[in-house]
């Protein structure tokens, strides 16, 4: 009964658990072991490692620069399938191979799996000659039969003859109690080399932060990743300890995604300004001729980005949009070569440390070339034209940058605070209705904000300009011509059967106030919606004080009402008055802008008596009052105001938008088509930009959903995203950088807001763009426990802002011309406004945030030590100064930053840098051993992911360089022999 219960426990448990060594393991067991580990897929069912001794070659005066190569066949397949190889290790007879052998869940193998390893003696690494020295076979079930995991297997040639020996040791998972224990009690070693046991990483005991981060198991990243191939490596420390490194590189569906949205979404923004313009009216024919030009422009990029979106719709590729596609017109919204690179490190406690970095060949609009240079020279171009239209103009009003800025903002903020006073107004008619007086106060608390805001927005000289030009352009309009008496074509309010009823007075249509406006009248519309929203405010008050205290004279709530409105408007521009029709003609309006003081003061308030509404002694209030006549009904006091109030702020919008709207089309009209065309060109490399910050934000979330300091750091002062270029600053790859800079830049008006996902399947976990190019916010939908690990103020909504910097140091052949024959003035400049900013950045860190929130590191070098050397080498002017990129990494990473690199394609020299850098990290953060900095290096760059991406991109397993070439580039950049070759770029 016993041995019943220990055999049900055991099959329970994960094969992991069990010393291999306290018993021979069945094959219910072996089958446990290769079943893999279920919570995560990140982790291999098998991981062992080779080692080599005693190698013999033909020629006895030389070593060998041997690899293995490992294949494997699975009953009842016949034949071999090639899995993985060995970087090549030159001049030993004893290599010990860095790179381990893994075979994931996909990998199907079993205890009947046949691995043949076969060695390589490579003669020429350039021209890939090479011959096979010998081959071992074994089961994979004697290898896990064996009491320590490890075989020693003779190698035999083609011949039969025994050409030396070769060790497979296999990584054994113990439990993280077993595994703590000291190291003496495994002495295994291959050649020196000691084998430890590894813990089962991204199990319970690592918690619930680390477990779900997986790029192929977290519900998150799998919806956004895809595609993720990994390599894995066992590198020794400086301490006799090894690191288990996991190489991942993975693509995004967002690569297609978001260019959807986006196209979409300029398409629904430039579609709108035909619209506007199309419902100025009639013009004089000059005007509707400049119009009718503008319009046209409009509709010929509009037919360009609906094509776009039909690509993109039917578009039926990969995930990702290859280096040879570049220029190709239908995917040029998609970014080049997009990928995720990780790194994951086990260090020999068993703790994981993640590092990502996301790999994006260079924004650019390769589609449009680059004969006359990039975005940043065309932008020049493009003001330069702009101000000799200027010039040469012969309209009366030439208008300055700022204007139009101001213009823009004008319009965003009716369209949205005109939408919010509608919304408001509703909600208080349906408070009144259901007789809520706290709903009520609330919302006219709200109203009244939106109100004022509004007419804010409209009190300005601007716009009181541009209504003057709409009107000159108008086809009947004559200068000489009277403007129109206020009781004619004034919208008032008015006592009416002595209640607080609003008429119109004069024509009773809108339509007709389309004569002849000028300045005052503008005034007098906008304070109009001033004094219709007083009305209800007093009118509210009296609701409440009947309700609350019906016995109080009516004289005192007539003086409460007065009072209360003049405290409500003591904080705003202007002072409350009451809408007299007899009184308004003869009466200027009040000045827009006293001062606060002023308007709130005693001294005001005879002034402000004057024009209040007469008191209930005078007969305004006369009987049956609304009250009495309606007993209980507060919507029907209330209604007619509010339809006043909307009425009114509709006409003000209307007319305000309007006038801005013919105010832009007087700018944009000399240049318009220079002004499109470069809009196009710029939400081209936005697009791509755009999409390689998402898909960081979302991995950088995810990883630090439990991480309190940067979550507090991201809400207070927003995500830091650094991105690091290597493009030269010669040729095509100028213009290249001038894109790529503004694209980053632009960067600055976008914004995050993370949700609540309404659905766990993949797209509900997609992110949602909204916006227009003035600015876009991504909401990023998070599963229900992820979200509720967020904090307050994020679930609430806040808006999470970027600080985007860009540092780019050439490294190539043409960087040398560069330096000798060109400029790299631009390059300069652009490090020089990035380290501002990332000194800026730095700055607000420390004056609203505590050093604990920045991420551990083993550095000596402190932050700030770190800024000033970053400095240093920034204003050095040396060339090739890729210190510049190596600094600015470390500073990212230890500021919580998103990593970003990039190079012409994502492909080759971007490959040389996150391998440099992974083995930095390794190194500097994890205690690699300094010995085999360059093995590891040239391991990763020779078998690791991003030798496959070369593949992927151009499908052929080589990066694009030339010897010459490479030797322009700095040391550490250059890559293994027998790794690069002439292809494709």
């Amino acid at each position: 009964m016993a041995g019943g219960r220990e055999r049900s426990s055991r099959t329970q448990r994960p094969w992991s658990v069990y010393r291999a060594n306290t018993f021979e393991l069945s094959s219910e067991m072996i089958g446990l072991a290769l079943a893999g580990n279920s919570q995560d897929p990140d982790e291999p069912v098998l991981e062992f490692s080779v080692a080599c001794t005693d190698l013999l070659t033909p020629a006895l005066d030389r070593k060998p620069n041997s690899f293995v190569a490992v294949s494997c066949t699975t009953p009842p397949q016949a034949f071999w399938t090639k899995h993985a190889q060995t970087e090549v290790i030159e001049g030993t007879s004893n290599p010990i191979f860095l790179s381990s052998i893994a075979f994931f869940q996909e990998s199907n193998i079993n205890q009947q799996t046949q691995v043949k390893l076969a060695v390589y003696d490579v003669k020429d690494r350039s021209q890939g000659t090479m011959y096979m020295l010998g081959s071992a076979l074994f089961p994979v079930k004697e290898l896990l039969q064996d009491k320590h995991h490890r075989l020693e297997l003779e190698l035999r040639s083609a011949e039969n003859k025994r050409v030396g020996n070769i060790s497979v040791a296999a990584w054994k998972m113990e439990e993280k109690a077993d595994h703590r224990m000291s190291v003496g009690r495994f002495p295994d070693s291959i050649n020196g080399r000691t084998v430890l046991p590894v813990d089962e990483s991204l199990t319970e005991s690592m918690g619930v932060r680390i477990k779900y981060a997986s790029l192929c198991k977290d519900t998150l990243l799998r919806a956004v990743f895809g595609g993720t191939m990994a390599r894995m490596y066992r590198f020794p420390t400086t301490d006799g300890n090894h690191l288990r490194v996991l190489e991942q590189m993975a693509e995004s569906v967002l690569s297609l995604n978001i260019p959807r949205q986006f196209v979409k979404l300029l398409l629904e923004e430039d579609a709108a300004r035909v619209c506007e313009l199309e419902e100025l009216g009639e013009l004089s024919p000059c005007w509707e001729n400049l119009r009718r030009q503008i319009v046209s422009q409009y509709q010929t990029i509009i037919l360009a980005y609906q094509e776009t979106l039909s690509d993109l719709s039917d578009y039926r590729g990969p995930s990702f949009k290859a280096s040879n596609l570049k220029a190709e017109r239908k995917l040029e919204f998609m970014a080049t070569n997009l990928h995720v690179q990780r790194m994951r490190v086990q260090d020999e406690l068993g703790f994981e440390h993640t590092y990502d970095v996301i790999t994006i060949g260079a924004p650019a609009a390769h589609c449009q070339g680059f004969k006359n240079g990039g975005l940043r020279k065309l932008i020049q171009k493009f003001e330069e034209a702009k101000k000799h239209s200027a010039l040469s103009s012969s309209q009366s009003i030439v208008y300055i940058p700022q204007d139009i800025v101001r213009a823009k903002e004008i319009i965003a903020h009716i369209n949205t605070l005109k939408t919010q006073v509608n919304y408001y107004a509703e909600r208080l008619s349906r408070a009144a209705k259901d007789r809520s007086a706290s709903g009520l106060e609330r919302t006219l608390a709200i109203l009244a904000d939106k109100t004022r805001q509004l007419v804010t927005v409209c009190d300005c000289k601007l716009l009181a300009s541009a209504i003057q030009a709409l009107n000159a352009a108008r086809p009947e309009y004559i200068a000489s011509k009277a403007s129109p008496s206020a009781d004619s074509e004034q919208v008032v309010l008015r006592n009416d059967q002595d209640t607080l009823l609003a008429k119109w007075s004069g024509s009773n249509s809108r339509s007709s106030l389309h004569v002849d406006w000028h300045e005052e009248e503008w005034e007098k519309v906008w304070l109009n919606v001033d004094k219709s929203l007083e009305c209800i405010i007093q009118r509210v008050d009296k609701l409440l004080q009947k309700e609350r205290r019906p016995s109080v004279s009516s004289q005192d709530s007539c003086q409460s009402d007065q009072q209360a409105a003049g405290s409500k408007k003591g904080d705003g521009k202007r002072r409350a008055f009451w809408i007299n029709p007899g009184s308004l003609s003869q009466e200027s309006p009040p000045s827009p802008s006293p001062s606060p003081s002023s308007s709130s003061s005693p001294s005001s308030l005879p002034a402000l008596s004057s024009a209040r509404p007469p008191s209930p002694d005078e007969g305004s209030y006369g009987s049956p009052n609304i009250e009495e006549a309606y007993p209980g009904e507060w919507s029907e006091a209330l209604y007619p105001l509010l339809t006043t109030l909307t009425e009114c702020v509709a006409m003000m919008s209307d007319k305000a938008k309007k006038s801005m709207v013919f105010l832009l089309m007087q700018d944009s009209a000399p240049t318009i088509a220079m002004d499109l065309s470069l809009q196009y060109r710029r939400d081209v490399v936005f697009c791509q930009t755009l999409t390689a910050l998402i898909c960081g934000f979302i991995i950088k979330l995810r990883n630090c959903l439990r991480d309190n300091g940067f979550l507090r750091q991201l809400y207070t002062i927003g995500l830091l995203a650094q991105f690091e270029s290597l493009l030269s600053t010669y040729g095509e790859e100028l213009a290249m950088l001038e894109d790529m800079s503004i694209g980053i830049m632009d960067l600055r008006n976008v914004t995050f807001k993370v949700t609540q996902a309404t659905g766990s399947s993949a797209p509900d976990m997609l992110p949602i763009i909204t916006g227009n190019r003035d600015g876009f916010n991504v909401r990023i939908p998070l599963p229900g426990t992820m979200f509720d690990a967020l904090p307050r103020e994020i679930q609430s909504g806040m808006l999470l802002r970027v600080q985007p910097v860009h540092f780019n140091v050439g490294i190539n052949e043409q960087q040398t011309l560069a330096e000798k024959f060109g400029d790299t003035s631009l390059q300069e400049m652009i490090n020089l406004e990035s380290l501002g900013r990332l000194n800026s950045y730095y700055e607000q860190f420390k004056e609203v945030l505590p050093e604990d929130c920045l991420p551990r590191s083993r550095s000596q070098t402190c932050l700030p030590e770190l800024l000033r050397f970053l400095g240093q080498n920034v204003h050095a002017r040396k060339n090739k100064n890729v210190d510049i990129l190596w600094q600015a990494a470390e500073i990212c990473r230890r500021l919580n930053g998103v990593r970003f690199t990039s190079c012409k394609s994502a492909k080759d020299r971007t490959a040389m840098s996150v391998t440099l850098e992974q083995c930095l990290i390794l190194q500097h953060e994890h205690g690699m051993a300094p010995q085999v900095f360059t093995q590891a290096l040239d391991c990763m760059r020779s078998e690791g992911c991003r030798r496959e991406n070369t593949v992927k991109n151009v499908g052929c397993r080589k990066y694009a360089f030339n010897s010459l070439q490479l030797k322009a580039f700095p040391k550490h950049y250059r890559p293994p022999d027998g790794t690069y070759g002439k292809v494709e770029t």
